[in-house]
């Protein structure tokens, strides 16, 4: 005997500490699902709050705030049953909770299990664990609420859920975005489906928050572990769906009972396939998404960008056109001496094609000021990157400097390959509100334009054909101080990413020199990291919250290898 089901899994943009506006996008939501003749509606991990809070938790009046609009939430939910994540307290402790609300009143709270604490995770930082896996009656089928890490893991509360007799698991979540990160979690939701037999709905928050992108791409497995419906990526979406679930007797250690809605006629629920995602697309669709929400949650409306003519600040332009509107978006190019005129034409082209505002500021008399001013003090010396530095503090200035009068917030426009190495200018280049492009290396910042261009050419083509410069010097290239990209780049990732030591990169058949060269360069550029605006992740491991090295620290990666070592 089977009982029919209709989940919506409400796939919703929170901002952390907006509890207000967070309840009212839930109510919203909630009146969508009921409009849907939904029996139970479910919102991802800490929907109430905003994930993640982080030091918000340690504050007790937030606590105290974030349960009185849990209580608001309750008095608003009807026959339909919510599904909503919180942060609970129990004397001293607080938990990562969710709560099942029907008819103006809590049925039941589960407390997380599986606290993370790796990456960019810092849960044992704040919540005690929870210690009683969550299961009640629906009618007559058995349910289950969990919540993210906790269906991650095999032996973990899902298969004890499944175990006490639930055939539907309700899991939700906070699953920060990276490239890839989706297959990851659908695997693991099929597998836990597939092995212990049951139906899966998982959903995930969507929005950006700091250097985090969450991008839901929620979804449904069935008792065999395939995915029959599966949410948007990287918007919000309501994912309805209906469920033949089995009926059962009892449900062991069952922590109380909802009810399904009256068994009237309902409307047929259509799913539609979202469309997926190539992954090009799902990366540029992550930093647009992730740049909008940190402007507009920070009360920004417009951003100005130093355009020079080369590939990292067109890409920046094109997102942020891409994101706030052409409107909203200021590009300024600041020529020095050294500057092309390949590169002027190229910041302008790029500017017409995206329909930005375009200023031309000369820094020439400037830098010539600052020369004449420091001459005197660098007598008997000879010129060398402090002079090229300048040039970037200069425009680093004028940026800020118009920030300052108008409101805009400076988008700088290094790449993770640049930001790696410490190939920028502290308080020049790296100078601004946001690093859109940091967690970016070089080789996918081209693969990126390509795959905007595909959609409408504005990037010129003669951006994508020159060779790197940052134009401070005669001639300059970046390879005159960085290998070419195609060696840096996979050098990079080995060591960043995934942690290899010197002798495992050399060994993959990388040169010996360069690899030294390179883990030097990372090595002692902690410091100008630490000083640097946040940026979007959307690599496995990103500069910031995923990868905290101390900035004095005498372990250099090559400090026990010798050139002949293997």
């Amino acid at each position: 005997m089977e009982q029919k089901i209709r989940i919506a899994l409400a796939q919703i943009n929170s901002t952390v500490g907006d509890l207000e506006g967070n309840l009212q996008k839930m109510l919203c939501f909630l009146q969508d699902a009921e409009a849907a003749c939904s029996d139970i509606v479910v919102f991802p991990e800490l929907a109430l709050t905003g994930y993640p809070p982080e030091d918000l938790l340690l504050k007790p009046k937030f606590i105290s705030d974030n349960l009185v609009f849990l209580k608001r939430l309750s008095k608003a939910a009807g026959p339909c049953a919510v599904i909503a994540g919180f942060v609970d307290r129990k004397g001293p402790a607080i938990y990562n909770s969710a709560a099942v609300i029907q008819e103006g009143k809590v049925r039941a709270v589960y407390h997380k299990m599986l606290l993370p604490n790796y990456g960019v995770f810092d849960e044992k930082r704040y919540f005690a664990p929870g210690n009683k896996p969550l299961v009640f009656k629906f009618g007559g089928s058995c349910l289950g609420v969990n919540i993210c890490e906790d269906v991650w893991h095999l032996n973990g509360p899902t298969r004890n859920q499944a175990q006490k007799g639930a055939k539907l698991i309700l899991n939700i979540n906070a699953s920060p975005y990276y490239a890839g990160r989706s297959k990851e979690r659908e695997a693991a939701i099929r597998r836990q489906a597939r092995l212990n037999k049951i139906f899966i709905a998982y959903v995930n928050l969507v929005g950006g928050q700091d250097e985090l992108v969450f991008d839901g791409q929620s979804m449904v497995a069935d008792n065999k572990g395939r995915i029959i419906a599966r949410a948007a990526a990287l918007k919000e979406d309501l994912l309805v769906t209906d469920l033949l679930l089995p009926v059962k007797k009892s449900c062991p250690g069952s922590s109380g009972m909802i009810k399904p809605l009256a068994k009237t006629e309902k409307p047929v629920v259509k799913y539609e396939p979202r469309q997926e995602l190539s992954v090009l697309a799902e990366v540029y669709q992550a930093l647009v998404l992730g740049l909008s929400d940190y402007v507009r949650k920070n009360g920004f409306q417009k951003v100005v960008i130093g355009l020079s003519g080369g590939i990292d600040s067109s890409l920046v332009a094109a997102l942020a056109c891409d994101a706030l509107g052409r409107d909203n978006v200021v590009g300024v190019f600041m020529p020095s001496e050294f500057t092309s005129e390949q590169s002027k034409l190229d910041a302008r082209d790029l500017a017409e094609k995206l329909g930005m505002k375009f200023i031309e500021i000369p820094i020439l008399q400037i830098h010539s000021s600052y020369l004449s001013v420091l001459q005197e003090h660098f007598s008997g010396r000879q010129k060398d990157i402090t002079e090229e530095n300048l040039q970037a503090r200069i425009r680093g200035n004028l940026l800020m400097a118009l920030s300052n009068k108008f409101c805009w917030m400076v988008l700088t426009t290094g790449n993770k390959s640049e930001m790696s190495t410490g190939y920028a200018t502290l308080y020049g280049d790296m100078a601004g509100g946001f690093a859109v492009i940091k967690d970016v290396p070089k080789l996918l910042v081209y693969q990126l334009c390509h795959y905007r261009n595909s959609l409408g050419e504005v990037i010129p083509q003669e951006v994508l054909r020159k060779a790197p410069t940052a134009e401070l010097r005669p001639n300059q290239k970046d390879s005159d101080t960085l290998p070419v990209y195609e060696v840096l780049d996979p050098i990079l990732k080995a060591y960043i990413e995934e942690d290899k030591d010197f002798t495992k990169i050399i060994t993959a058949g990388f040169d010996q020199d360069a690899v030294l060269k390179v883990l030097n360069m990372v090595d002692r550029s902690e410091y100008k990291r630490r000083q640097s605006p946040p940026g979007i992740k959307i690599t496995p491991k990103a500069f910031g919250r995923d990868r905290r090295m101390p900035i004095t620290n005498q372990y250099k990666a090559s400090a026990y290898c010798k050139k002949g070592d293997s």
